[in-house]
């Protein structure tokens, strides 16, 4: 039996590791050899709850055919924010919780997708579903996982089920769940050690949209004031991406996560799209997002729809 490299999308948030650790233990209890993997160090926010539930960070891997055969996907299932080698190995599994987009096998496979809160949720049920426990440490990330996706169950993103499942991986975890949550979005919050390129790229995603390549990076913050007085260097740092990878667009979010609003910056040729997109003017390469904070659900959307109609 092959050995399975599990692994989230690049540039990992808290959901894409915490994923990738849960899923390869359900593996392994049925059966498989199998690693969690990462195609990116932790975010600060991730190393904390990594930290605080006495958990190593996956391995960082830049290809995985050199190491199996064979490899599970989750939080993710578009190739371009995949390994670069993907198409070498063969996907026998995916579990996520986003819109399914150029992803094809040649053979059959496993498949789950959900339109909940966040990938961790998915696989909490199938460990329920097969009565597997989960130990602690391993509820412990898959909670941090989930408050980290839905902004602490304020995301529109967030469903009834995440609500329920928060709770009892709350309880296994051993934690206050709004305590522990707090504690762990204000760390995720502090950008003072930051640089510009990390900001920028530490949470961005690259989508195809009607064939055009648009870049989304989302960044977590308690007020504007501090990062908006470094808009300069990180608008410089979005059109450098911008001009190195050919993008149509980089959007940068920027989420005030005690108020529920976001501020974005936008470089690149396609500016005028994210007017169209929002209904807000984009001036100085600024633009206000009074009440988005989830890129899956209020970002990405009516971005495809503007391009679609082109």
């Amino acid at each position: 039996m092959s050995k399975y490299l599990v692994f989230g999308h690049q540039n990992p948030d808290t959901d894409a590791i915490g994923s990738a650790i849960a899923f390869s233990y359900y593996l392994e209890r049925k059966g498989h050899e199998s690693e969690a993997v990462a195609l990116g160090e932790p975010s600060a926010e991730t190393a904390f709850a990594l930290n605080h539930f006495s958990l190593d960070s996956p391995r960082v891997v830049e290809t995985v055919a050199n190491e199996v055969d064979r490899v599970a996907l989750v939080d993710h299932n578009e190739p371009q924010q995949s390994v670069a080698d993907l198409a070498e190995v063969t996907v026998d599994y995916v579990v996520d919780h986003h819109r399914i987009n150029g992803f094809n096998t040649a053979n059959p496979l496993f498949y789950r997708a959900e339109p909940i809160g966040s990938t961790c949720s998915v696989i909490y049920k199938m460990f329920a579903e097969q009565n597997i426990d989960i130990p602690q440490s391993i509820a412990g990330i898959m909670l941090s996982a989930l408050i980290s996706d839905t902004l602490l169950l304020k995301s529109p993103t967030t469903t009834a089920e995440d609500k329920d499942i928060a709770e009892a991986l709350a309880k296994i975890a051993n934690v206050d769940l709004q305590e522990y949550g707090l504690e762990m979005l204000k760390a995720s919050a502090d950008i003072s050690q930051q640089t510009d390129e990390e900001l920028v790229n530490a949470d961005a995603k690259s989508f195809s949209l009607n064939g055009h390549d648009v870049r989304i990076g989302q960044v977590n913050v308690i007020g504007f004031d501090e990062i908006l007085a470094r808009k300069e260097g990180l608008l410089s740092v979005m059109e450098e991406e911008v001009q190195n990878n050919e993008f149509n667009l980089f959007l940068l979010v920027i989420t005030d996560i005690l108020e529920n609003d976001s501020v974005g910056l936008v470089a690149g040729i396609n500016r005028p799209i994210v007017t169209t997109a929002f209904g807000n003017e984009v001036i100085d390469s600024q633009i206000a997002l009074p009440g988005i904070v989830s890129r899956k659900k209020q970002v990405v959307p009516p971005l495809t729809d503007v391009y679609d109609a082109l």
